[in-house]
């Protein structure tokens, strides 16, 4: 599965605990009519895709989703989700279709006439 949108928060690796597992968590804001707010955890050695990436910039990462049970020790039982990331690329800034920019016209350089060019532009 996928997340498309733009990246709102990019937090620090953290240990989660003594044996070292180690956590990131990025926030992306998806871009549809009623935007999501979806944290997403990176862990062990995918923490280290984030380092990169900014606040703002248009993303799309890869996910997958995560459920397990919990049972309390007064014997009640619990389910909880969450998100875990595992690939994020860049998006273009521009919209699919749109024309690239071009540079000024004065930043192209003029084509030098050579006098041992032969102007005879005939294909036979």
């Amino acid at each position: 599965m996928e997340i498309v949108g733009k990246i709102k928060v990019v937090g620090e690796t953290k240990a989660v605990n003594a044996s070292g597992f180690m956590k990131r968590e990025l926030v992306v804001t998806t871009e549809e009519q009623y935007p999501q707010h979806v944290m997403i955890e990176f862990v062990q050695d995918k923490t280290s895709l984030l380092d990169s990436y900014q606040v703002g910039e248009q993303v799309k990462v890869g996910i997958n989703i995560r459920g397990r049970e919990w049972q309390s020790p007064q014997g009640e039982t619990k389910y909880f989700n969450s998100i875990a990331g595992w690939r994020i690329d860049r998006m273009s800034n521009a919209p699919a279709g749109a024309p690239q920019e071009v540079p000024p016209f004065d930043q192209f350089e003029p084509i030098a006439n050579s006098k041992d060019e032969d102007h005879d532009d005939l294909p036979f």
